[in-house]
């Protein structure tokens, strides 16, 4: 450029900026300037006031209140289940250890101290960082506050990576300043972040990840769940230990150069390993038990359970359910390992989290009921063999037939009118006419008949044809479908003989109410699982009451359990129960086998003086579980091996318990007054010395019901039947 052009270029700069000045040397110069400044002023305040016009307003900020997670507890008080969209159990800060929220400040937000809501020096490297990758994904720059108000108001600000998500987020975050104190905004986050799939918040964090309160955390757990925090997935010590090991240390580091930890104390941390496995939750323990709960109180409270943070108290004994869920897993075992066994094993689908048939798993299934049978409180319930795959609750909605098992129903009927345990019936052949024109000819399990015998020792025996002639030619099948109906059982029963040996369905639960209506010496109590509800306040919002009914005289009762010791002593669940069970026969225990046409459905129902506990295995889709397979093989073991934790303890039991017993050693249950004779076994009559010695056995009896004739075979004549 010449010197010329420049000059004159300068020259005409000069005379404009002093132009410039002298107007604005002017006032009245100044007032449109002034009024487009106000006006963009006004414009950005005005937008940013509407910027968050769909945000939470001061009211809501100041009452706002997280979603909780209704608590279920057990019969004890023990937290052991949540209920709710998400799960949540409020903590308390000032009840926290202080190293556990110092591991969320010292790696989330260090200066969460000193900032009124937005840190500004992490707020600078983020935009730098943004302008340098023209992008936001980098994240960063958020304070604890505000990662609270997005967490609070995801619906209303957004979870989307945009400038006006950001301004939404600092917006809400400066209110929340305004708003609470300090150890207030950092409690409510701390219950209110998500660390996982349903995690959400750390006391239930705490529980999902180490199986305690956050009120034992050490330095290391608590760092864990900080490191967590960032990312839940891509730093879980379950899913990738090694990313969720670096992050750890990182958090205890940070606390040493906060000074929340020395420098020694963080590297000792250092060396504590991470779980290995989720710590015990409601989907793993007691699974079927919390949805019955569920739906019980989804019916009656629906607008609060998932919200409101109910207190429900139940039935349930946690001790007896690890107890229970451990002899079913045996069980289990038992089953697939039995000879003939053909069906897909359990292990081939055990990862799978879904996708299988609600009502024909390809497995076989099972169920457990322990009742307390003086209350029908449910102590223990296992509906299925994994609830990831099928919430079916095969303890309350399944209805299979309960082969010999039905048989108590029919004895009880029997007692009730009059007749006496050591009556006589031939056991031999059965042959009924049916509908269609065809013959039923019914056979014991081992094919062969044995001639007269007591009811005593068929029942003992398991006999077919004697509970058939039983129920048909003495009882009555209309009496044994009322007996039955009186007990607890509500599903249709047919006046046809082949009930007397379970064919008609039932459901698990209401087998094990009237089982227990027997071991309850005639009083019929409903099964329950919920003691009270409360609400998040403690206000009772229900409470039980149950009040048992007299549907059985009691001796009849008594008489009828005294059938049921028989087959836990020496008849068809002696050696499942007390051998391959290992129950002491010095612990009473009463019940019966049962096993349906086929081998598909095995069952023993049986009791103690403080248990009464049901036990099924079958197919979902009726089949035969294997050749020969019984309820004295496959189900009675359970019982046994159940009661034997319980009275006993469990010497291979790790963890909270310790495999201390858990009940006291029971005394017998009481006669009730029967009375005892000694009786023939082939004749019922009292026992003499004209018959065999080894013929004679004790027998108990209501009063009024006693032989009073003697037996006498020396009247018999020595030649053979022929010549009489």
């Amino acid at each position: 450029m010449s010197r010329k052009r420049w000059k004159t270029l300068t020259d005409g700069a000069g005379r404009a900026a002093a132009a410039t000045f002298r107007v604005l040397r002017r006032p009245l110069a100044w007032v449109p300037i002034l009024f487009v400044m106000a006006a963009g002023m006004g414009f950005g305040w005005g937008a940013w006031r509407n910027l968050c016009a769909d945000c939470p307003s001061i009211a809501q900020i100041h009452t706002w209140e997280p979603e909780q997670t209704s608590k279920v507890f057990d019969r004890h008080g023990v937290l052991f289940a949540e209920i709710g969209s998400q799960a949540r159990t409020f903590t308390a800060i000032g009840s926290l250890p202080d190293h556990v929220p110092q591991a969320f400040v010292a790696v989330e937000d260090r200066r969460f101290y000193r900032h009124q809501g937005v840190d500004v020096r992490g707020l600078s490297r983020a935009v730098l960082g943004a302008l340098a990758t023209a992008s936001l994904s980098g994240g960063g720059g958020s304070t604890i506050t505000q990662q609270l108000a997005r967490n609070m108001f995801i619906e209303s600000i957004g979870f989307d990576r945009s400038v006006m998500r950001k301004l939404k987020e600092l917006q809400v975050a400066l209110e929340l300043e305004r708003a609470y104190s300090k150890d207030q905004i950092l409690e409510a986050y701390m219950n209110q972040i998500n660390l996982g799939v349903g995690i959400w918040g750390i006391h239930t964090a705490s529980r999902q990840f180490f199986g305690k309160t956050p009120q034992e955390l050490s330095p290391a757990e608590a760092a864990t769940l900080a490191a967590v925090a960032n990312n839940p997935r891509g730093f879980s010590p379950f899913l990738n230990p090694e990313r969720s090991m670096a992050r750890r240390n990182l958090v205890l580091d940070r606390m040493a150069r906060e000074r929340f930890l020395t420098r020694e104390e963080a590297r000792t941390w250092k060396e504590t390993p991470l779980p290995e496995r989720r710590g015990e939750s409601a989907e793993a323990l007691a699974g079927y038990f919390v949805e019955g709960v569920r739906d019980w109180t989804m019916a009656r409270w629906p607008g609060q359970v998932n919200t409101a943070g109910l207190n429900i108290y139940t039935t349930l004994d946690l001790s007896m359910q690890r107890a229970a869920e451990k002899a079913m897993t045996n069980g289990f075992q038992r089953v697939e390992g039995y000879p003939g066994f053909r069906h897909p094993k359990y292990a081939e689908f055990a990862e799978e989290g879904g996708g299988l048939p609600e009502t024909n798993s390809p497995y076989v299934q099972g169920a457990l009921i322990a009742l307390d049978p003086a209350t029908g409180a449910i102590r223990a319930l296992i509906g299925g063999r994994d609830i990831s795959h099928s919430k079916f609750n095969r303890a309350t909605q399944a209805r299979r037939q309960p082969g010999s098992s039905f048989k108590t129903l029919v004895y009880a009927a029997a007692m009730a009118s009059g007749i006496p345990a050591s009556h006589i019936i031939t056991d031999g052949p059965v042959v009924r006419a049916q509908v269609d024109g065809t013959e039923w000819r019914p056979q014991n399990f081992d094919r062969t008949f044995e001639g007269d015998m007591t009811l005593r020792y068929a029942f003992r025996r398991s006999i077919n044809t004697v509970a058939i002639k039983l129920a048909d030619e003495e009882v009555g099948l209309e009496t044994v479908a009322q007996t039955s109906r009186r007990l607890g059982i509500t599903t249709e029963i047919p006046r046809v003989p082949s009930i007397a040996i379970g064919s008609p369905d039932v459901i698990p639960m209401q087998m094990a109410e009237a089982y227990t209506s027997i071991v309850n010496m005639g009083n019929r109590v409903t099964p329950h699982s919920i003691l009270r509800v409360e609400s998040a306040e403690g206000e009772v919002l229900w409470e039980a009451s149950h009040t048992p009914t007299r549907v059985m005289d009691p001796q009849v009762a008594r008489l009828t359990l005294s059938l049921m010791e028989d087959v836990a002593d020496r008849g068809t669940g002696a050696n499942g129960i007390r051998n391959v069970g290992g129950l002491p026969y010095a612990i009473p225990a009463a019940g019966k086998t049962g096993t349906t046409n086929d081998n598909t459905d095995v069952w023993f129902i049986g009791a103690t003086p403080d248990l009464q506990t049901t036990v099924w295995f079958g197919m979902d889709r009726p089949q035969r579980i294997a050749p020969n397979a019984t309820g004295g093989a496959l189900a009675a073991p359970v019982f046994g091996e159940f009661m034997r934790y319980l009275y006993l303890g469990d010497e291979e039991a790790n963890g909270e318990g310790g495999g201390a017993a858990i009940l006291p050693m029971p005394e017998r249950w009481p006669m009730m007054d029967l009375i005892s004779r000694e009786v023939d076994d082939k004749t019922g009559l009292l026992a003499s010395q004209w018959c065999p010695a080894e013929r004679r056995y004790t027998e108990w009896f209501i009063p009024g019901t006693e032989p009073t004739e003697v037996c006498d075979e020396s009247t018999r004549s020595r030649f053979p039947r022929r010549w009489w």
